[in-house]
């Protein structure tokens, strides 16, 4: 199970570099396959599309079962929203026994961190608001929580064409905990072509520039906006 980071090749691991170079089978999500196809020369690639994530692992497993050595594909970290549980679930559920390897990638909450300075200096908390595999009553009980206890909050897949009001009702229930004035990081497309980084409030929040290829921070209370970076205090005494 190989995270390859955010897609540009400079931030992928060595490990997962040379993961994919000894695969003799290569496999993934098709957008992300295309993030390495060029360094996949000569290799057998099988990408599908959104949701097929079962299918792709169970050919997975037929392929190592047949003796090749097979990489997964998952942009970021594959234990971060990718693959490696669900390869885990499956082997586990069929009492399946294979040599595994997992090898971590940059995950995007990283990546849209370090674009944006320093916003995650201190605890923070990590929220999908897709809710095609968790229902949306457990996903806004999380929101809330995590607002209440003045988490800086990083929200993955804030929204996409089947899914338009699940952010604006974030950004409500946010705002019940949160000042107006804290920060907010939007990060698109981070470290792949068509990138862009903007630094705005939590009452400024261009909703209809955000999709499901954008990175969302919100700031704790301790954080504020220093030139082009946002920045999360520690908590030392300067």
């Amino acid at each position: 199970m190989v995270g390859i980071g955010p897609g540009a090749k400079e931030d992928m691991s060595l490990r997962a570099l040379d993961a994919v170079k000894k695969s003799d089978t290569i496999i993934g999500y098709s957008l992300y396959i295309d993030l390495i196809r060029d360094i996949a020369g000569g290799k057998e690639i099988i990408s599908s599309a959104m949701r097929k994530e079962v299918e792709r692992v169970e050919l997975a497993i037929q392929e190592a079962q047949n003796g090749k050595t097979v990489s997964i594909i998952s942009s970021g970290d594959s234990g971060v929203y990718g693959m490696s549980g669900l390869v885990l679930e499956i082997l586990y559920k069929e009492n399946i026994s294979l040599s595994l390897e997992i090898i971590p990638g940059i995950p995007a909450a990283n990546t849209a961190a370090a674009l944006l300075g320093a916003p995650l200096m201190h605890d923070y908390a990590v929220i999908s608001l897709s809710d095609l595999l968790t229902p949306w009553e457990m996903i806004e009980k999380r929101v809330r929580n995590a607002a209440e206890a003045d988490f800086v909050i990083v929200i993955y897949n804030p929204k996409s064409s089947q899914r338009d009001w699940q952010l604006k009702k974030t950004i409500e229930i946010i705002l019940e905990y949160k000042s107006t004035a804290t920060p907010v990081g939007i990060v698109k497309k981070a470290k792949r072509e068509g990138e862009s980084i903007l630094i705005t409030t939590l009452d400024n929040i261009e909703q209809d520039l955000i999709d499901m290829m954008t990175i969302i921070i919100i700031g704790n209370s301790s954080s504020f906006i220093f030139q082009n970076y946002m920045v999360t205090k520690r908590g030392y005494d300067i």
